[in-house]
């Protein structure tokens, strides 16, 4: 168990994200809830994992599944009640885990209390917590376009003014030039902190500097000032542990974001890896290059080594499965799944496991009226409206869409996958009935075996922590290889990214290394079969 008292605990640490609607229903409601996630924690105490990132559980009309707050101080009762809450605290805690909520500080819910106030009247004291500008209800401000589609503006006539949103309409987005909404801010996070919460993840954080007038979102002249008096006015608790995301994140950046001082955050979940494939927007796609990606994770492992910190992921509720687009979603599926966790939880920085993902879950083929997400239902009518062929608009939403990662855990292979006894909110994947967890735990050679031991390994030797990194082959478009290097420890990774065997000559300081962890039991000499992956150790221990 994790000292977690030592500052920087959560380099060495590995953390957990539960979408709490599809994680564990008790009510049989079809939808998972908090007393569903109690019920699971000695599962991701097997794991092994130090933490929970928690998916918004507060009040909300659950315009964007929860990303919509209209309180930020209670439970939303579709989740349980705030004892719920603190006993799920207590019970993780007892557990060595730690809780870490998900906070919405750019926007919040049309539905506020905040935002129902500034609709009165231009007086309000509440008006100027969020972004208004005059307009006619005829033309926009600009011609500024919301994440989820249409303008970023709705007017409201009897204000005369349009406020801005730069996500669904019903989430304006809050005012952060007014020292008012921040110290609101940063009394609420104070109220969890003191219920027993041990760290944040910060929704689009990198948004809350908004210039609408300079078309500015991401990044705006005064976000770093902002953060530095959010760490300072909130996280004032040694031990903390807080992550932004940040989509429009760089090296430059990320430095300053999870400086060493600890004047900001922790460390930043960014994207770059996420989006090589993308063809001016995520819809539209081409084919991974390897030798791109691997040019990616070396410019952030150079970047921040000594310098900031990593955050770890391939997957989250944003994502799609990482195993059907990376992977091997037939045969192969497992072996691939391993490889692709190994070349992660190889690197320096903290791992995020997505639920489902140490199962190797994939992604579900829905028909259009099964979609719950807003982003998914927008764009499909929106690109058939442009005149788009529906069946390509489809395969698109299969590889990308962010349902793709909702439908429920896979917990056995009865009714529901032993998900809810009710409805499911989100059909359950077919497959559950061969990927599940009661198939897996126990089991040696499963992908969940698999992450356990790869966790428990980060845990045991220093190099996975504190080793540089040096890439290989950097050009091979089959290899992914890379060394972790201390003074006294030396680690090898190497995965093969194909379905077929490919080259690849073990160094001569490896050839006598004691092997950590690998997808298939032999070795085979200067080659590495489908989705091998293997880690190799000299050093002490």
């Amino acid at each position: 168990m994790l000292d977690k008292t030592r500052r920087g605990w959560w380099k060495s640490a590995v953390f957990y994200q539960i979408y709490p609607k599809s994680f564990q229903d008790t009510t049989a409601s079809g939808v998972g809830d908090l007393r569903g996630i109690i019920s699971r924690l000695d599962y991701l105490a097997e794991l092994g994992i130090d933490g929970i990132w928690l998916s918004p559980v507060f009040a909300s009309p659950q315009a964007d599944n929860g990303y919509d707050i209209s309180d930020y101080r209670a439970i939303d009762p579709m989740f349980g009640s705030m004892d719920d809450m603190d006993e799920l605290i207590r019970e993780a805690k007892r557990r060595g885990i730690s809780i870490i909520m998900d906070l919405v500080l750019n926007h919040s819910s049309d539905e506020h209390f905040w935002f129902k106030e500034a609709l009165k009247s231009r007086d309000n004291p509440y008006h100027d917590w969020y972004v208004w500008r005059d307009g006619d209800g005829i033309t926009p401000p600009n011609d500024m376009r919301a994440t989820f589609g249409g303008s970023c503006w709705t007017y409201v006539p009897h204000l005369g003014q349009y406020y801005f949103h730069q996500f669904a309409v019903k989430q304006p987005d809050l005012n952060w030039e007014n020292p008012d909404v921040r110290r609101a801010l940063y009394d609420m996070i104070r109220f969890w902190v003191e219920r027993g919460v041990e760290g944040f993840r910060l929704d689009v954080i990198d948004q809350i500097a908004k210039e609408p007038d300079n078309h500015i979102t991401g990044n705006g002249p005064r976000l770093h000032e902002f953060l530095r008096e959010l760490s300072r006015e909130a996280f004032r608790e040694e031990g903390l542990v807080t992550v932004g995301e940040a989509w429009g994140a760089d090296v430059e950046r990320a430095r300053l974001y999870s400086a060493e001082d600890g004047s900001e955050l922790s460390m930043v979940f960014q994207f770059q890896h996420m989006c090589l494939e993308d063809c001016g927007d995520k819809w539209h796609t081409r084919p991974l290059s390897l030798p791109e990606l691997k040019r990616c994770f070396e410019r952030w492992q150079h970047g921040l080594h000594n310098a900031g910190w990593n955050s770890l992921f391939m997957n989250n509720h944003d994502l799609p499965r990482i195993v059907s687009r990376w992977g091997d979603e037939g045969a192969l599926r497992e072996t691939s799944a391993k490889m692709l966790a190994t070349m992660l939880h190889g690197m320096q920085g903290t791992p995020y496991i997505y639920q489902g993902e140490e199962l190797g879950m994939t992604n579900m083929h829905m028909t259009v009226d099964q979609f719950a997400d807003v982003e998914t239902i927008n764009h499909y009518h929106e690109a058939v409206a442009r005149g788009e062929n529906p069946g390509d608009v489809m395969a698109g939403i299969y590889r990308r869409g962010r349902d793709n990662a909702r439908t429920p855990m896979q917990w056995d292979a009865g009714k529901n996958a032993g998900f809810t006894t009710g409805t499911p909110w989100l059909p359950v994947n077919e497959n559950h009935t061969y990927i599940n967890a009661a198939a897996q735990v126990g089991d040696p050679d499963s992908v969940f075996s698999y992450y356990k031991r790869l966790i428990t390994l980060r845990k045991q030797y220093d190099v996975f922590r504190d080793g540089s990194f040096t890439l290989l082959c950097p050009e091979d478009e089959n290899v992914f290889a890379y060394t972790r290097d201390t003074a006294d420890a030396h680690m090898l990774v190497m995965c093969n990214f194909t379905g077929s065997e490919a080259a690849f000559d073990v160094p001569e300081d490896y050839q006598n290394a004691k092997t950590l962890i690998a997808n298939y039991e032999d070795a085979a000499a200067g080659r590495l079969r489908p989705y091998e992956a293997r880690i190799m150790y000299v050093g002490r221990g």
